[in-house]
């Protein structure tokens, strides 16, 4: 398989537009993977379930997240970006039409699990995409604003939309559902990138892998991923309940403006990245990582919402600069022939990072209360990312000349 975004003129007129026209695509969809989180409250209140159900439905979707990236990874390698990209879009507004009919949580456990299906694909696909069509001077940072910018724009408008428009439940996703037939028009017009041989060729699981000489530095880049996207998911699958239950802020445009400001902060984080190098912004990642969380948990002893907003941003600088530097430093030692399939792996930790210690949150909530459970989760990620941290930093000499080495 053979990339031609060369032949294209990515620095004229067309090219800047094609450019913006995948970037929006991109961020369109991955709104939609963050769009019901200020939303859990109200189906709470409606269908009469409690936490832990709330974290189970949201663990659902990194469940699609992550059998999407071992099935169906490199796809879009093999019979190009755009089929990709509308099968990724027909699965997000699969996922909005399930929570449109509103029919219990069956249909919250479907909606979620493919809109992961349609983040594992856009991942994939949408970053490329959205790398081949970049001016040169912003290559190394476009995947990412559109992605990060994604995410942090669904919360954001779902919670201004619930709070202040009719039809809370309902508006989100009709408007999502609009904008994802605006992505569908735009793909349309999209060159695609990649040329496809002939036979085509087979599809068959990409299934991850970790060579040996990557392991010693995949371990605590992997424990770091896991840290950071497990504040991810306490900020979007838990903290609405956090403000309403502990906090006694209902109001679900504040709730969205929380979680908008963590992936707007890791955005930062990882803009800066490239600037510290990979070596110091890793550890510096897991340490902003436990200031954020130490934060969080003063805002729930002390029911302050400032600390609980400085927690969002100190904890998402963190989690950019521990995810990005995380990925440079294992891309760059794995084999060129292993790479794919070891990134695969490292997505994997992190969203296993983002489901199974939110669950964890919500059975603890049963017994202890969501205040408890936030302040038993804050500690793990301070002990976690510490112990990480610490190791990293030790070893931050030796990963310099080791990534100097790779070249």
């Amino acid at each position: 398989m053979t990339s031609y975004s060369a032949e294209h003129d990515n620095e004229s007129p067309r090219g800047l537009l094609w450019y913006a026209a995948a970037t929006f695509v991109f961020a369109v969809g991955m709104a939609g993977t963050t769009l019901p989180t200020p939303l859990y409250g109200l189906y709470r209140r409606e269908l009469g379930f409690g936490e832990l159900m709330v974290t189970v439905v949201f663990a659902v979707y990194a469940v699609g997240v992550i059998v999407a990236l071992l099935v169906a990874g490199d796809f879009s390698d093999k019979l190009g970006r755009r089929p990709v990209l509308f099968t990724a879009l027909a699965l997000s507004a699969a996922s909005a039409g399930c929570f449109l009919l509103e029919g219990g949580l069956p249909l919250l456990f479907s909606g979620r699990l493919l809109s992961g299906f349609a983040a594992g694909l856009f991942s994939g696909a949408a970053t490329a995409a959205v790398l081949e069509l970049a001016p040169s001077g912003s290559r190394g940072f476009a995947a990412t604003a559109a992605n990060m910018g994604g995410l942090g724009c669904g919360p954001l408008l779902a919670g201004l939309l619930a709070q202040y428009a009719p039809r809370p439940l309902v508006l989100p996703f009709v408007t999502h559902l609009a904008l994802l037939a605006v992505g569908f028009a735009l793909t349309l017009a999209l060159p695609e990138t990649v040329r496809r041989p002939s036979p085509r060729p087979r599809l068959r699981p990409r299934g991850m892998e970790v060579p040996r000489e990557v392991r010693p530095v995949f371990v605590p880049a992997g424990l770091a991923c896991f840290t950071g996207f497990a504040v991810f998911g306490l900020f979007t699958a838990v903290s609405p309940g956090f403000m309403s239950g502990t906090l006694h802020i209902g109001n679900l445009a504040a709730s969205g403006a929380v979680v908008f400001s963590v992936f707007c902060a890791s955005l930062l984080g990882q803009s800066l990245t490239g600037r510290i190098g990979t070596p110091v912004a890793l550890p510096l990642g897991c340490l902003g990582l436990v200031a954020g969380m130490a934060q969080v948990g003063l805002s729930l002893l002390l029911s302050s919402l400032p600390l609980l907003v400085t927690g969002a941003v100190t904890g998402g600088v963190g989690q950019g600069l521990a995810f990005r530097s995380a990925m440079a430093a294992v891309s760059a030692r794995a084999p060129e022939a292993h790479r794919g399939g070891t990134i695969s792996a490292l997505f994997v930790v992190a969203y296993l990072g983002i489901s199974l210690p939110v669950v964890g949150v919500g059975a603890l909530s049963t017994g202890l209360g969501l205040r408890d459970a936030g302040l038993v989760f804050s500690g793990c990620v301070v002990v976690l990312a510490s112990g990480v941290g610490a190791q990293l930093w030790r070893t931050r000499k030796a990963e310099a000349a080791a990534l100097a080495a790779t070249g």
